[in-house]
């Protein structure tokens, strides 16, 4: 791996591209998966941009995944942390905040502890509460809001894992639900550093062993079955496996960003989500600049219309707020 000692990648270079990449790449996926969510899986080829099945918004806009991801990004630009207390806190006020406006589609669960929550700082109990009823809950509500959380923490493995396990917590404490939102930051910050997509295996090692050969094994069926074959994939394993699945089906010589994509939503059933944690991963090694013109220029969304320039600022503060990183 490679070391850093000059901090947080500039504007403009190709580390900065895949950085912004792993934010719209998986705001692209939302919108684009949103068009199918819970009708009949489409063919690759012909997945397109439309208006959502659950939201009735606008062909572009993205849903609560995206959103949630956004007051993840925002705490990481404001604060170039996610690892406090105080962070933990401010994320779960901007889910409240969001909650509040009536957003037309929110998972279950997160609807269930943020129904409960009456402040930021009360988000992470009322979740665990919530664990306590249904021990065997693990949703994917918290995998599909990753994309942000490596850019506070980039190269610091202890850091990232911690930052993942913080944020799933917040509606999502279920252990199988905070290993993989471990995995796949730690995937998104593997391919911001060096372009390449090694996926979830890398870490594996940051796994408790109690549960690490569950996991090698769920990634090894995810490598050899197609990805049509995770569906529903509404339990966080499923969805992980479903994204990671499409992506390392979809070969180096194809458009990898718009193929992983497309096979993501073709997968069926709850397409946004799927497509939002693959095109965060796709985004995070291919860059920005390799998300079709026509997907990312629509893009808009809670909180005020946001566009994808409003994201990909958000990115470069959250870096610049970053304390920079070194890659052993």
């Amino acid at each position: 791996m490679m070391a850093r000692p000059n901090g947080s990648p500039d504007a403009g270079s190709v580390e900065m591209d895949r950085a912004v990449g792993a934010v719209i790449g998986g705001a692209v996926g939302d919108a684009l998966g949103a068009g199918y969510e819970f009708g009949p899986a489409p063919e690759p080829d012909a997945v397109t941009m439309r208006r959502g099945t659950l939201t009735g918004e606008p062909a572009g806009h993205w849903t609560d995944d995206t959103a949630m991801a956004i007051a993840i990004l925002e705490v990481a630009a404001a604060q170039g942390t996610l690892t406090t207390e105080r962070a933990a806190t401010a994320v779960g006020e901007r889910f409240l905040e969001w909650f509040r406006s009536g957003p037309s589609d929110i998972g279950n669960q997160t609807r269930a502890v943020l129904s409960r929550a009456t402040s930021g700082a009360d988000v992470a109990k009322c979740a665990a509460r919530e664990q306590e009823r249904d021990p065997e809950r693990a949703g994917n509500g918290s995998l599909m809001r990753t994309g942000p959380v490596a850019l506070a923490h980039l190269g610091d493995e202890s850091s990232l894992a911690s930052a993942a396990r913080a944020m799933s917590a917040l509606t999502h404490p279920s252990p199988y639900a905070q290993d993989a939102c471990v995995l796949w930051t730690l995937a998104i910050d593997h391919a911001i550093g060096t372009g390449e997509l090694v996926g979830p295996r890398v870490g594996l090692h940051l796994i408790e062993t109690s549960r690490r050969s569950e996991w090698e094994r769920w990634l090894d069926d995810a490598e050899s079955l197609e990805p049509r074959h995770f569906n529903p994939n509404g339990y966080v394993v499923t969805a992980l496996q479903a994204a990671w699945s499409a992506i390392h089906t979809t070969h180096a010589r194809e458009s990898r960003f718009e193929s992983g994509l497309r096979r993501a939503v073709a997968i069926g059933d709850d397409t946004d989500t799927v497509a939002a944690i693959a095109g965060s991963l796709l985004g995070a090694a291919c860059g920005a600049s390799a998300i079709p013109a026509e997907w990312r220029d629509g893009l808009a969304g809670w909180p005020g219309q946001y566009r994808s320039a409003d994201l990909a600022q958000l990115v470069e503060r959250a870096l610049g707020k970053s304390s920079g990183f070194t890659r052993q």
